[in-house]
């Protein structure tokens, strides 16, 4: 499947660029669609319209978890190392393709109220989130394929 072309239709159709990503990515995760709408709710707009790291990294790392993550609390027998490794990478990829992976950088400093803006046409020919949910999607497919899923 390609969760691409998913997240920006589910983007396109009002779930904010984090949700987007993780919704996509549901045949996966197997979470529940309310379930991954809650969870990724805060981090759109940078997190909260606060323009900080990009809603759809954010929603990029929390699929990387729920596919690669430790289970483990603490230091002793966990992955911590190696997932921060590739949370990185992921980032690195994002950033050469979108040159940044923060939303004010990227949206060229927009307002940071917490009211949403309005889902019209003018908004969405303006803004590159779709754009960017997509290519956090079409990162994450190629690292699954490049590390497929046990079980």
């Amino acid at each position: 499947m390609d969760h691409s072309i998913k997240a920006g239709e589910l983007f396109l159709t009002g779930a904010n660029c984090a949700q987007a990503v993780i919704l996509a990515f549901n045949d996966l995760t197997g979470l529940d669609d309310k379930t991954a709408l809650r969870i990724s709710s805060p981090f759109g707009g940078g997190i909260g319209r606060m323009r900080e790291v990009c809603g759809a990294v954010s929603g990029m790392y929390m699929v990387l978890g729920l596919l690669y993550g430790y289970e483990e609390a603490g230091e002793r027998d966990c992955n911590k190392k190696a997932l921060y490794k590739e949370v990185q990478d992921l980032a690195e990829q994002f950033r050469a393709e979108c040159g940044s992976i923060l939303c004010r950088e990227i949206l060229k400093n927009p307002p940071t109220d917490p009211n949403p803006s309005p889902r019209t046409a003018e908004f969405y020919a303006k803004r590159p989130c779709a754009r960017m949910v997509m290519t956090a999607a079409s990162i994450l497919d190629r690292y699954i394929e490049a590390h497929p899923l046990k079980g």
